[in-house]
């Protein structure tokens, strides 16, 4: 859970170090969060700008997203093959066009996703999103049905040994077994990340598990959207911000 009071943040983050090992999440960070999951607008740009970043960082850069990876994909409209993607939550990566997922657990997600469905029903405002490794009950339309959505999910948890995961206006069961902190030390480990200085960015509470890693190994953590009590050392506002801050020299 986040830990340091607002107080505390740093805005804006130094330079990013020139031996870094950069780590972004998507939603919210470098694009704007829609009402739908599937109306997030990717700047035009941004595939090219993510590529030539890995490329000046030789290769140290990878996405850290809920999303699946399949779901970047189509959101780039485009393949990111050739770039580090690790997706749902830490359950799932490619890495140099190798893909590494474990097996998913259907028959409890189907589950899931049909109480989710029958929720979503009786409460307009709320929709349903079917992920690789999870399944979303999202209430940004009526904020009202928070404690009710999450605690169906818990319950659904308790059945199904699924996890429960709060986001911004969403609450997530998913399989077990990871989360993004999980994500970027396993990354972390593996060459050319190995002996970089880990930079993370994120804007969710689903990003504060990254936040305290890449704290632990030294690095820096970057809060993005509005001040709030996290785990993070530093604060971008928005998107635009990151985006401008990316294209900054390193330090």
């Amino acid at each position: 859970m986040p830990t340091a009071p607002i107080a505390d943040l740093l805005a804006p983050p130094p330079p990013l170090p020139g031996g870094a090992s950069l780590f972004l999440d998507f939603d919210g960070t470098l694009v704007e969060i829609a009402d739908r999951p599937d109306e997030v607008a990717v700047p035009r740009g941004l595939a090219d700008l993510l590529f030539a970043m890995a490329a000046r960082l030789h290769g140290r850069l990878a996405l850290v997203s809920g999303r699946s990876i399949a779901q970047i994909d189509t959101l780039f409209g485009r393949s990111m093959h050739g770039l580090a993607i690790s997706g749902s939550h830490g359950c799932e990566y490619r890495w140099e066009d190798q893909l590494v997922h474990p097996p998913r657990p259907v028959e409890e997600l189907e589950h899931a996703a049909r109480k989710f469905d029958d929720f979503a029903f009786g409460h307009p405002g709320t929709l349903v999103e079917i992920k690789t490794y999870g399944v979303a009950l999202h209430y940004r339309g009526d904020p009202t049905c928070a404690p009710y959505a999450q605690r169906l999910a818990e319950h659904l948890a308790t059945e199904s040994g699924l996890v429960v995961e709060n986001g911004k206006m969403v609450v997530e069961l998913r399989f077990g077994g990871g989360d993004k902190g999980t994500a970027v030390r396993n990354l972390m480990g593996c060459a050319p990340m190995v002996g970089g200085t880990p930079v993370y960015l994120g804007d969710d509470l689903t990003d504060e598990s990254a936040f305290s890693a890449v704290n632990a190994l030294g690095g820096l953590s970057v809060l993005v959207g509005p001040a709030r009590a996290t785990n993070a050392q530093f604060n971008l506002a928005g998107p635009a911000a990151v985006l401008a801050w990316l294209a900054r020299p390193a330090a």
